[in-house]
């Protein structure tokens, strides 16, 4: 499934976030007007729309095989072919698999660009986007990706191959065509995040009635303290506004407290996010959304505060090398890391094309921070303790981790890869299977294409019809 796979990464993770690139893209264009360059069925593709997704695929580092003015067009038509299946067929993707997805996404920004300050930066200076603006564009493209997977799916059904299957093909491979497995990694972690000073929450929150007492007293506008005062640096611009959001792309406990609010001219009470702390002001409703101003303050972990907790750590992994308790013990019970804590710290890879979650990664699908620790160590060793950034809430926290396991890159055998190996050939019959449905489905749609754009080798002959 891995042609199918990079296909879905392409459309429903890095495509994901091709709206927000609008913008520049099209000042990018040197004022030339947008036109239609391809129609599928009743749906039209832009100019814009193939641009867009030239510029982040050379910002994602993705190499396009041919003329991208080709290549890119031709993926946007086949996506619109299975999403106009997916409507015939009534298929829907759950809001918790959007989320769920828009959280990857905005995790993998995260980790490209250092922080979510920084990830916010970045998009407030290149598109005056908010971070809940942000948010909701990546919720509209993830479903969309989401649908075309689940419709892909239900096409390749679920195909049995035998074990002699396996080992047939594996047999009639070239030497030169076995394939390499790269190197691969286990990887506990334990994590302690920084203690907030009481005083620092308080005078925080303390700051934060202040400006809800000026504002009901009528002394200043709540829109003007957000700009002189809100650390969300994309809202703060717009006097705090939101924009209209789904309870589905807020943080649950701002969204319980700003779908909550009734009178326009009242201020909330104080709101701790996984963001900081906010105070709340409601500007409209309209049915299952609502925009509000906010202002968000956040508490300063000292310098004091980062070093105790890396001292901590270090010191519990002392207690570990002395078989004291064992790693996973210590990540049960002491690891502030709630997607590892119950696992005994053992890290998930949600970037993995494997069907079901895996606890190996390659090197670059660890986070960054975590990787060039885990380069140099040897398998069972235990890390000292080091800063980085939780890649869920763009916190900096304190963390050990073990190499549990490590398995050397190597060319394929039956004996040690038989999993990836019957991976392999179960792509192959279902990528076998969408190429049929794709050029079954061309004859049944109609397709024009601007006379500029034909000259083109498609992988799906059919596109032009004379």
């Amino acid at each position: 499934m891995q042609r199918m796979e990079r296909f879905m990464n392409f459309r429903s993770i890095f495509l994901l976030v091709l709206a927000v690139f609008l913008n520049t893209t099209i000042q990018a264009q040197d004022n030339v007007i947008d036109e239609v360059v391809w129609v599928v069925g009743d749906e039209a593709i832009l100019k814009s729309e193939v641009e867009e997704a030239r510029l982040s695929a050379l910002y994602e580092g993705r190499k396009i095989d041919g003329d991208p003015y080709c290549v890119i067009p031709e993926e946007i038509a086949v996506q619109k072919l299975y999403l106009h299946q997916a409507k015939l067929d009534s298929i829907e993707v759950p809001d918790a698999e959007v989320i769920q997805q828009v959280d990857f996404m905005t995790n993998r920004w995260i980790q490209m660009l250092g922080s979510r300050e920084k990830m916010e930066e970045y998009f407030f200076e290149h598109q005056n986007k908010t971070p809940l603006q942000i948010r909701e564009t990546l919720r509209e493209n993830a479903r969309e990706g989401l649908t075309v997977q689940k419709m892909q799916q239900k096409l390749v059904g679920d195909i049995k191959i035998t074990p002699s299957e396996v080992r047939r093909y594996f047999k009639d491979l070239p030497q030169d065509s076995i394939p390499y497995i790269p190197t691969q990694v286990e990887v506990q972690i334990i994590t302690q995040q920084p203690k907030i000073p009481i005083d620092e929450i308080e005078d925080v929150k303390s700051r934060l009635r202040q400006y809800s007492d000026r504002v009901q007293n009528g002394e200043i506008e709540f829109s003007t303290l957000a700009r002189l005062y809100s650390e969300d640096r994309g809202t703060a611009v717009r006097g705090g506004e939101t924009d209209f959001m789904g309870k589905g792309v807020m943080d649950p406990a701002y969204a319980a407290v700003a779908f909550s609010l009734q009178d326009p001219n009242k201020v909330s009470k104080i709101v701790e996010s996984e963001y900081g702390y906010h105070i709340i002001q409601l500007i409209e409703k309209r049915g299952d959304r609502v925009n509000t101003r906010h202002i968000l303050l956040r508490p300063k972990i000292s310098e004091n505060e980062l070093i105790a907790a890396c001292a901590r750590l270090d010191s519990i992994a002392n207690d570990i090398r002395t078989d004291k308790f064992s790693f996973g013990e210590a990540a049960s019970a002491l690891s502030h890391d709630k997607e590892t804590r119950n696992n005994h710290g053992l890290m998930v890879n949600t970037n993995s094309n494997e069907a079901m979650a895996t606890s190996k990664f390659q090197m670059q699908d660890l986070p960054q921070d975590i990787a060039k620790i885990v380069d140099n160590m040897n398998v069972g060793e235990i890390s000292k303790a080091f800063t980085m950034i939780n890649e869920k809430d763009g916190k900096e926290v304190c963390a050990v981790v073990k190499l549990k396991n490590r398995i050397d890159g190597h060319k394929a055998t039956i004996a040690d890869d038989y999993q990836n190996l019957k991976e392999i050939v179960l792509d192959k019959r279902r990528n076998e299977l969408l190429q049929k449905w794709v050029l079954s489905k061309q004859k049944q749609t109609y397709v024009r294409i601007n006379e500029n754009w034909r000259n083109c080798d498609f992988k799906y002959p059919g596109w032009v019809r004379e």
